[in-house]
């Protein structure tokens, strides 16, 4: 992929994300519990909905993103019930590159396996906080695979912020955007996303406390 194009296209994903994390407005609590709030409100990128996903997870900053962080062969395949593989395609640089995640079925195998590819952006800011910021690409090196349903991701990613005062403890807020394509009824995907958001927060602080004990 072209590195300039990549570039340009990741910053852009980025400032999107850092507006939706900062907008307020417009937001509908649609799961509350355990300290985690999702809420969703209609995307503007596709014919779905945006969600996102807010709570606290216990330990420290580098321990949290050290489970989050999109790497092959990383943390996040071992804990993330929604994640089956995580690959690099094309590495850009240090903090930019494109990826392949493969999805388990859900749902009840309602909803069969996905794979997504995604030009995928780490980016830190001043004060501490790390975001991943994600968007989906065509790659040469990665058409349609045979037993998975391409989806796509919009705009989309995760921010983990230090909480002032509290260095044992990680604010994660999470934005999913996802066209899961294939024939499933709305009322499925409805009510995947909200469940499995959830179930993030909880296998991630569990995943925190069983790798860095």
């Amino acid at each position: 992929m072209d590195p300039a194009l990549a570039t340009q296209i990741s910053q852009e994903v980025a400032e999107k994300l850092l507006l939706y994390r900062r907008d307020k407005s417009g937001w509908k609590i649609c799961r509350e519990g355990n300290g985690v709030s999702v809420s969703w409100r209609p995307s503007v990128e596709f014919p779905g909905n945006l969600y996102r996903g807010e709570g606290v997870v216990c330990g420290t900053l580098e321990k949290v993103w050290d489970c989050v962080k999109p790497e092959a062969g990383g943390l996040r395949e071992k804990w993330d019930e929604n994640v089956k593989s995580f690959e690099i395609i094309e590495s850009l640089s240090d903090t930019l590159c494109v990826s392949r995640t493969s999805t388990p079925s859900a749902a009840m195998k309602i909803i069969s396996p996905r794979d997504f590819v995604d030009l995928v952006l780490i980016r830190k800011y001043e004060d501490g906080t790390i975001s991943t910021n994600a968007t989906n690409v065509e790659h040469p090196l990665c058409p349609p695979k045979p037993g998975y349903v391409r989806g796509f991701n919009h705009p989309c990613g995760c921010f983990c912020e230090p909480l002032p005062g509290e260095p044992e403890k990680t604010h994660v807020v999470t934005f999913f955007h996802t066209d899961l394509s294939g024939y499933l009824p709305q009322t499925v995907v409805d009510s995947f996303f909200p469940r499995s958001m959830a179930g993030f927060y909880v296998n991630l602080q569990k995943a925190v406390k069983t790798f860095h004990n």
